[in-house]
């Protein structure tokens, strides 16, 4: 009876959501494996992101529909938004976000079948499902808070870790599509299914910990209130990236520079995630709202010069401040959110899911912009 009264009986769900400080050792194998998820669902999310505009283009009954697999991918991040947070107690971190990216490997696989068969539905279907594996993964940065022992240096960390997929992206598309031709976007689409099997791999390797031996250390939540103002702001800053990167590629397309697509969104990713680490070597004393009014000039200047872009370099240009102001603005409202005190699961996913309500917006906003 000894041994096992720290365990839990059979039958019990037990959560992982957060590391207790003081685990130093298991709080960096967490982080590295969360670095590692979250990176691979990204370079899914870049290599599927800047060809579901063309590909719908494609397959779309008429120009008006081209933007619903993008619009269909947002969708599905923003339906996952709270059962992501709910999910963390009731099954525990590594099942929850294990279940992440297995929708992730379904959609890919659907997405690829849409493409082999030209089936519009079915692209749909795919990048609904992709989106909500995305909506998952966004949920890591929440996880992430919890493993730097009131520092925020582990979020940054596991955020940074994406810049990863921006520089591997072209190669890999480069590649997949070679070896899928003469099919057009196949390659791409089944790429992004391998990297939600890597990403599974890392998230079922998550280590345990039990939520109770957790939950007698928690203080009081902070209240839903003190959270609106970040979410509004974070969810301005999506709904404008998303707009502008969904109108990029069809843009780009229409002053003939096809063949640059993929390279300015690689740099668009790049943009979006090294922010993180550059911030991870500064004071952990710098106010989140300095960090929120970065990105917002950012984000301004990207759409001005997206306004009057028309070569390769001056998309390039946009694409990477709208990453970098998407990016200031993402990791200062979470830190925001986290400041003092610690928000509840509801409020984590109400927050996330209006950040992805504004995307999905900002989606159906590109045939428009375009």
């Amino acid at each position: 009876m000894t041994l096992s009264a720290g365990l839990p009986r059979a039958g019990q769900l037990d959560c992982a959501c957060t590391l207790a400080s003081g685990d130093g050792e298991v709080d960096r194998r967490g982080t590295v494996l969360l670095a590692a998820a979250f990176a691979l669902s990204v370079l899914s999310q870049v290599l599927i992101l800047g060809i579901l505009p063309l590909a719908g283009l494609s397959l779309a009954p008429s120009r008006a529909g081209a933007a619903l697999p993008y619009a269909a991918f947002y969708a599905g991040a923003a339906i996952a938004g709270l059962p992501a947070s709910l999910l963390l107690d009731a099954i525990g971190r590594r099942a929850a976000f294990s279940l992440g990216a297995s929708l992730g490997i379904a959609g890919g696989l659907v997405l690829v079948w849409a493409l082999t068969q030209w089936h519009f539905g079915a692209l749909i279907l795919g990048a609904f499902w992709l989106g909500v594996a995305g909506g998952f993964s966004l949920f890591y940065r929440h996880a992430a808070a919890g493993l730097g022992g009131g520092s925020p240096r582990a979020l940054l960390l596991v955020f940074g870790a994406a810049t990863l997929a921006g520089f591997a992206a072209p190669g890999i598309a480069d590649y997949a599509e070679a070896l899928a031709t003469p099919r057009v976007f196949v390659g791409m689409g089944a790429a992004a299914a391998l990297a939600h099997v890597g990403s599974l791999t890392a998230t079922a390797a998550l280590p345990y910990r039990p939520q109770h031996s957790i939950l007698a250390a928690e203080g009081p939540r902070k209240p839903w209130r003190e959270i609106l103002l970040p979410t509004s702001i974070g969810a301005a800053a999506w709904f404008l990236m998303t707009a502008l990167m969904g109108a990029t590629p069809i843009a780009m397309v229409g002053c003939g520079l096809t063949s640059a697509v993929s390279g300015v969104v690689a740099w668009h990713v790049v943009a979006m995630y090294a922010p993180s680490l550059a911030l991870a070597g500064m004071p952990a004393a710098i106010r989140p709202s300095w960090i929120v009014c970065g990105g917002g000039l950012a984000l301004t200047a990207g759409a001005l010069v997206f306004a009057v872009s028309s070569s390769a370099a001056q998309f390039s240009l946009s694409a990477a401040l709208v990453g970098i102001g998407w990016s200031l603005a993402t990791l200062g409202t979470t830190l925001w959110v986290h400041r003092d005190r610690e928000p509840s699961r509801w409020a984590l996913g109400l927050h996330d899911a209006c950040l992805l309500a504004a995307a999905l917006l900002g989606a159906l906003a590109t045939g428009i912009i375009a």
